[in-house]
């Protein structure tokens, strides 16, 4: 139960988690970013998104600009706190905490996405692959959405459409190496949660997701 999508928008900013302070984008979207896009077209907990391959059709060009973002959020702990009936302040002042940072985005990006989900064993007894896969070409070709796909940021939304045909001719031809990018996050432990990277090769525009998934390292 497969589908491809196309997926557009000025400006995209997928984070690299070893920049601490200044936010600098990955060359392209990432699998999980990818499987996101998805899960916000139809989310369900009977199915799993995977992402099977991504192709580059536009060239990858960066753009800076600055941003106004808090410096800091509210914690857990400070919720259930007040929730019991401590009396703190549960806000965050924005003119207090508020701070620029600069940003390299992507800007004009366009991908063609391939992926299938998979049935997990939230499903319940009146689900099935059909159900599911018709719900899903439905919301595409009707351009609904379960909640606004966006580019890793919610600022930066994204054009989200069913792809029918190949995809063509992309930006790039031969091989173009990314180096290690974000695969996703294992959740296995809550109390441990981990980054998984994999390596990321372009081979004539096409990333390899399916592929790359057997090589993801932690």
């Amino acid at each position: 139960m497969g589908v491809r999508i196309e997926a557009s928008g000025p400006l995209a900013l997928f984070s690299r988690p070893e920049m601490k302070v200044e936010r600098v984008s990955y060359d392209m979207i990432t699998p999980s970013a990818a499987r996101g896009l998805l899960e916000a077209v139809y989310w369900h907990p009977g199915l799993s998104w995977k992402i099977d391959r991504i192709y580059v059709m536009n060239p990858i060009r960066f753009t800076n600009i600055r941003r106004n973002e808090v410096s800091e959020k509210l914690s857990a702990d400070t919720v259930l706190t007040v929730l019991n009936g401590r009396d703190e302040p549960l806000y965050i002042a924005s003119s207090e905490a508020i701070q620029q940072r600069a940003s390299t985005l992507l800007r004009d990006v366009r991908y063609i996405i391939d992926a299938h989900f998979e049935m997990t064993g939230k499903a319940s007894e009146t689900d099935s692959e059909q159900k599911f896969y018709a719900v899903t070409m439905e919301r595409l070709k009707r351009g609904k959405c379960f909640q606004q796909p966006y580019f890793g940021c919610r600022e930066f939304p994204a054009k989200v459409t069913l792809f029918e045909g190949e995809p063509g001719k992309t930006a790039y031809e031969g091989e173009k190496d990314l180096g290690y990018m974000l695969f996703n996050m294992d959740y296995a432990d809550l109390k441990d949660v981990k980054p998984r990277f994999f390596r990321a090769v372009l081979r004539d525009g096409m990333l390899d997701v399916a592929a790359a998934r057997a090589g993801v390292v932690s």
